[in-house]
């Protein structure tokens, strides 16, 4: 029996798994996202997440079929390596061969593909999306990222497919974290919202955002926190995430127009933690904007949840 490994490497967390030929997870690890130590920190961080998983799983790292690593930024899966990956550490901004400098310290061969793309293919072969020959996935979180399957294949474009976060929902309007003005991602990315909460707080609003966030000793507003925050009907946080719910359902209805796919199945950080009322919103949002609209895409919850860019991003190392 084969086993090989998965990395999902996000803004927040670096998760960790090892697999069997039939994808049952038999070790994982997690860890926070190291932000102290730029892109040479993040990559160590992975490594000691993949040992610590094969431990449990009982295997040593160099008897893996492989280690297959899901990232954010601009992805080559042939020459392994990552470039721009500013949503993991704000100072990612070149190319790190990523891939050989995993292969070296684990022992075994490595994967690359973009994040969201191999946790789409993931719901698609393996969850929320098995039913369906389309599916649009998209993950709310640090970012939002979007994976497609068209006709049951993965589609790449000329390699950049996907980025819906990028959408366009206002001209003119907030400007996103990627520089660009009226993102879909400058209202729904956590790591948006956090400034955008920042800003209000610092011009008088009132939030329990931050003393959530620095009682449960995080960096930054993970998912959790605004979770708790939004539990305690914080007005803020309250009014930020309708904000996001509302640029959510503009973005994803107009992707939806354009590909007219079967279904859409949402998870990243935001989307797990929130979960089915949160995901039945943006599926209400997205209703008005939908020029189909008596013949709307089914909406599902990821079914994978927090370890499924992880088992996703395994799939790029399975025997052939």
């Amino acid at each position: 029996m084969g086993v090989r490994g998965g990395i999902d490497l996000g803004g927040t967390k670096i998760q960790a798994v090892v697999v069997g030929d039939d994808n049952d997870v038999r070790g994982q690890a997690r860890l926070p996202t190291p932000k102290d130590g730029g892109p040479d920190g993040v990559i160590a961080a992975m490594a000691s997440a993949v040992r610590t998983a094969a431990q449990e799983a009982k295997v040593e790292t160099s008897a893996l079929d492989g280690v297959g690593i899901g990232s954010p930024g601009e992805v080559n899966p042939d020459a392994g390596t990552v470039t721009n990956a500013y949503n993991v550490v704000p100072d990612w901004n070149r190319t790190i061969e990523v891939g050989g400098i995993l292969a070296q310290d684990l022992g075994t061969r490595i994967g690359l593909g973009n994040d969201v793309r191999v946790a789409t293919t993931a719901e698609f072969e393996l969850g929320a999306g098995k039913p369906y020959r389309s599916i649009l996935g998209v993950f709310w979180g640090t970012g939002v990222g979007g994976g497609i399957i068209l006709d049951g294949r993965p589609w790449r474009g000329r390699g950049a497919a996907g980025e819906i976060g990028h959408m366009v929902v206002r001209r003119n309007g907030a400007r996103c974290t990627c520089g660009r003005d009226g993102c879909m991602e400058a209202y729904s990315g956590r790591r948006a919202m956090e400034l955008e909460a920042r800003r209000r707080m610092k011009h008088g609003e009132k939030t329990h955002l931050f003393k959530i966030m620095e009682r449960k000793n995080r960096t930054a507003l993970t998912s959790g926190v605004w979770a708790e925050a939004l539990e305690h009907h914080d007005d803020l946080a309250t009014d930020l995430i309708d904000r996001a719910v509302a640029a959510l359902g503009a973005g994803i209805a107009s992707a939806v127009n354009l590909l007219d796919v079967e279904a859409v199945v949402i998870g990243g950080g935001l989307g797990t933690r929130l979960g089915k009322p949160y995901v039945a919103r943006i599926e209400k949002e997205m209703g008005p904007h939908l020029f189909v609209d008596a013949r709307p895409p089914a909406v599902h919850v990821a079914e994978l949840g927090d370890l499924g860019g992880a088992i996703g991003a395994s799939l790029l190392v399975r025997a052939e």
